[in-house]
């Protein structure tokens, strides 16, 4: 159940995933001052480089030349950032979401509730019955406090415990 929209040019999320990476963070800091792969510090060698320069090449950070060298993307910043889509008004649920995440939780309980609702409904399929752990890895997409949200969730009757407690549900009826 992917939710991920798709974007022509590069994403930031592999970007930051690069950067988050201190062989790839080395090895395009060494590419932007101008070293060539061979000239890249001795602690970056083999595998290891190897895998870092797949990395940027991957996020677009680096690029190879017409003679298969590599040097930094002069447009990926600025790609990056006309990705951005203008403000327009929200309205409904997207009122309380950035970025696809839960940027606060309404105050308003019906609005909650909408809220919550409509999680459940991108997240999970009527009875599909998952663990605690499946749930938290589907809710984690929405907000890091899983749990806070799974209980909001329970609390309003969209997910539902089995008598057991070993594992959740969303109602057939929701």
């Amino acid at each position: 159940m992917s939710r991920e929209t798709r974007q022509s040019g590069p994403h930031w999320r592999r970007v930051m995933a690069a950067l988050a990476n201190r062989d790839a963070r080395t090895a395009y800091a060494q590419i932007v001052l101008g070293a060539a792969p061979d000239e890249m510090s001795p602690s970056l060698a083999g595998q290891r480089r190897e895998r870092a320069i797949a990395a940027l090449l991957d996020a677009g950070l680096v690029e190879r030349t017409a003679g298969n060298e590599l040097e930094a993307s002069e447009s990926i910043f600025h790609d990056l950032l006309t990705q951005q889509p203008k403000r327009q008004p929200q309205t409904g649920v997207a009122r309380f979401m950035r970025l696809g995440r839960i940027d606060r939780y309404p105050a308003n309980q019906t609005e909650r509730r909408e809220l919550l609702a409509w999680i459940a409904g991108e997240t999970f399929e009527p009875g599909e019955e998952l663990t605690e752990r499946r749930v938290n890895e589907r809710l984690l997409s929405y907000t890091d406090d899983v749990v806070l949200l799974r209980r909001y969730m329970i609390d309003f009757g969209v997910l539902e415990r089995t008598p057991s407690g070993s594992s959740y549900f969303r109602p057939k009826d929701e």
